[in-house]
């Protein structure tokens, strides 16, 4: 008995340690976990699109930025950018959002331009009532005077558009005495809509000016009898160097568009600034 009592004894102690060394065996076993690095991830952009950038280079007292498909304003407030609608040419005309502004970029290679090809005529109100007066009361509270000439002419004083017109002047009156007879009786702010349409006049803002009628053409006295949609017969007699001279300072031309203006210049840098960008791309 105490033989058999010995031998279970002795064999319980050989399971046991066979049992720990299976135990540390599997502990040895099981890698050492390292911690865990956390590598920090870029923030992610946001792409603003080309006119919406060059509303925030241009007018940077108004536009802040951009997100979510809005501007966002110096005052907080937000106006949508691309209401993502497809439209008829005339409906761009009469219910533009901001993206619109820039459907059509301002080719400064174009004289002669193709049917419908009116880069910058395409408004969107609500971003120029904000920016220049969303009444007549307020757009004359931002005008200034500019000496034009013989005459002192009102602009908005906004953007530094009166500072560009400026600008423009002591250009043009470095041309030769030849071209100087364009620059009589020029008129530029007067709240109103644009013939035949329910649309404000960039003239209502102040960042337009027309120069002198005797040597301009527009599309209606042109073309009479005609509509937005129907064909017309261009027509233009105004110099290139003095469109030129306005759009090195930041002025669109009337005279670039198919529903011609030509005695029209509009204070229009954003435009000039995303055209160079798209056509450079």
């Amino acid at each position: 008995m105490r033989l058999i009592a010995i031998s279970y004894i002795t064999l319980f102690l050989s399971l046991s340690i066979c049992a720990c060394s299976q135990t540390t065996g599997e502990q040895q076993a099981i890698p050492q976990q390292k911690e865990a690095v956390i590598v920090p991830q870029p923030a992610a952009t946001i792409e603003v699109p080309v006119g919406a950038q060059a509303l925030m280079d241009n007018y940077p007292d108004f536009v802040k930025g951009y997100e979510n498909n809005h501007l966002l304003l110096a005052d907080g407030s937000t106006i949508l950018y691309d209401d993502l609608k497809e439209k008829s040419f005339i409906e761009r005309m009469d219910k533009p959002d901001v993206e619109d502004m820039f459907s059509q970029p301002y080719d400064t290679s174009v004289w002669s331009p193709t049917r419908n090809y009116d880069p910058g005529r395409v408004r969107n109100e609500e971003l120029l009532k904000y920016m220049y007066g969303k009444n007549e009361a307020e757009a004359r509270k931002g005008l200034v005077r500019v000496k034009w000439f013989k005459q002192q002419i009102l602009f908005s004083g906004a953007n530094g558009a009166a500072d560009s017109l400026a600008a423009v002047a002591k250009e043009l009156t470095e041309l030769p005495a030849s071209f100087q007879k364009y620059f009589d009786n020029s008129s530029t702010f007067y709240w109103r809509t644009v013939r035949g349409s329910n649309r404000l006049s960039a003239h209502s803002f102040g960042i337009a000016i027309d120069i002198c009628t005797k040597f301009s053409d527009y599309w209606r006295w042109k073309n009479p009898g005609k509509g937005e949609e129907d064909s017309l017969k261009y027509t233009n007699r105004i110099p290139k160097e003095i469109i030129q001279i306005f759009e090195k300072h930041g002025f669109i031309s009337g005279a670039r568009w198919y529903h011609f203006d030509t005695m029209h210049f509009e204070f229009r840098p954003d435009l000039l600034q995303a055209s160079r960008h798209q056509t450079n791309n």
